[in-house]
């Protein structure tokens, strides 16, 4: 360990390890400091991969439940928790030794601790394992500290117990009956697990929608989805009273308003799926001078991924605005770059991050996958626009598949008719998004989209009827 470095990383998950080892081939002295109990960061530990590993085998057990549909028997099917946690847990390990190992091959000092700022250009380090305390100087800087749980006062709620989603990645034994306090990503990821495997569901949501802020028509078509399914139980537009446990049959139970009427709904396990906030306790930000936005507790930055002290960048879901993996990522990098810019290190241009091509995937069954604007942004920015959609139920690779909920959409500019924004709510649609991310990469036109040949039949040339929609509105 150094005394001073020309850039420190105060995390090491996705965006921190992107942001040190662009700093390293850039020929900067680099420190990541992390104090976790387990490094690799949340998608690899907590988030992501371990999530879509679990969902992976509700998707095969629920396809076997299916077996009827397709002329086939599967006998008598069982569920084995305990080897779903014991595949996941093999997997995920393999994915964090390696990252582990990325971080502690000697191309950047590995600090193991927690950090404070006590200086604009100053860390204060608590080493891990109580081996004392370290003070360390930087001409740059990275948080990437991400995310954690949000607590949500609700009465009764701490006193019953409930679970969260770390609990039930690791659960190897599954209740039979949940309540879902929530209805984002990791809500009805984590209900959609439970629901493919044969459990009774009861999601919660506050607001009128699941998924709040994304166009109406995607999050229609998902709550039609679930509620056809005997087991999955979904209600909207709620203002969660209390809870409270039944000390008889052990059932608790979630007290709320819907619709000016007081509902009671109980379970064998509640679920708590209302938000994260950014990890910013302990850093002691003001002594760096840096702001929270809107006074909030989340990093102000610029385009440049730059805090209000211009030698501290933050990036990943300590600074948003997308907690996004791969956006993290580039954020990282480009804080790296940047700050690599400001040394003299480089006499390459500054990056700016753009989210033009923002892309985002939801793991539920079905599936949904955005990229770029939503109709509700178009609006917001002004822009003239035009959306053009085609259902799964009217496309034969759906129907052959079984897969007929949801459907594509596609939105264009209507004064260039260039692609900006599309939406996939259906089978495979996190997979399906991404030949729209590449044409809107290139900036194509609705024009441009109908001259791609698509192979038939296949699941991706349902995207053909959209897009020759749109060229009428060009």
């Amino acid at each position: 360990m150094k005394d001073s470095y020309d850039f420190v990383v105060i995390g090491g998950g996705s965006a921190g390890y992107a942001a040190a080892r662009t700093a390293h081939d850039l020929g900067m002295s680099t420190a990541v400091i992390d104090g976790a109990d387990e490094l690799g960061g949340l998608c690899i530990l907590r988030g992501c991969m371990p999530s879509k590993t679990l969902i992976e085998s509700a998707n095969r057990y629920r396809s076997m439940r299916r077996a009827e549909e397709f002329g086939l028997r599967a006998g008598k099917t069982e569920v084995k928790p305990e080897e779903i946690i014991a595949r996941k847990t093999e997997l995920i390990n393999e994915f964090a030794e390696y990252r582990q190992e990325q971080l502690a091959d000697g191309r950047f000092d590995l600090i193991r601790g927690t950090a404070s700022f006590s200086g604009k250009n100053e860390l204060q380090i608590t080493l891990k394992d109580g081996e004392g305390s370290h003070s360390v100087a930087f001409k740059s800087a990275l948080i990437a500290t991400g995310s954690r749980f949000a607590k949500i006062p609700i009465e009764g709620l701490e006193e019953t117990g409930y679970w969260r989603s770390d609990e039930i990645l690791n659960a190897t034994e599954l209740p039979d009956s949940i309540i879902v306090l929530g209805g984002g990503a990791i809500a009805l990821e984590m209900a959609c697990y439970l629901e493919g495997l044969g459990k009774e569901v009861i999601v919660i949501q506050r607001s009128d929608q699941v998924l709040s802020g994304s166009d109406r028509d995607i999050t229609d078509a998902l709550e039609t989805a679930l509620t056809e399914r005997e087991n999955f139980t979904l209600y909207t537009g709620t203002s969660l009273t209390r809870v409270y446990q039944d000390q008889k049959s052990g059932k608790k139970s979630v007290v709320f308003d819907h619709g000016g009427e007081e509902k009671t709904v109980s379970a064998d396990q509640i679920l708590e799926a209302l938000g994260r906030r950014p990890n910013t306790d302990g850093l002691a930000l003001d002594n760096a001078s840096i702001s929270l936005r809107d006074g909030g507790d989340q990093i102000e930055t610029n385009d440049e991924q730059a805090t209000s002290n211009p030698a501290v960048f933050a990036a990943g879901d300590v600074s948003g605005p997308h907690e996004i993996v791969h956006i993290a990522i580039e954020q990282g990098e480009i804080a790296a770059h940047n700050a690599a810019v400001d040394l003299g290190v480089t006499k390459e241009p500054k990056r700016k991050i753009s989210y033009r091509l923002k892309l985002l995937g939801i793991f539920t069954d079905p599936e949904i996958a955005t990229v770029g604007l939503s109709e509700n942004e178009a609006k917001a920015e002004g822009i003239p626009f035009a959306a053009a959609s085609y259902p799964f139920d009217d496309h034969g690779k759906s129907m052959v598949k079984g897969e007929t909920h949801g459907f594509v959409k596609m939105i264009a500019n209507t004064e260039t008719g260039e692609i900006i924004g599309a939406a996939v709510i259906g089978p495979d649609a996190v997979d399906l998004i991404h030949e729209v991310v590449v044409a809107m990469h290139f900036r194509a036109t609705a024009a441009d989209f109908v001259k791609i040949p698509h192979y038939h039949p296949t699941l991706s040339e349902i995207w053909e009827y959209p897009a020759e929609d749109l060229l009428f509105s060009e």
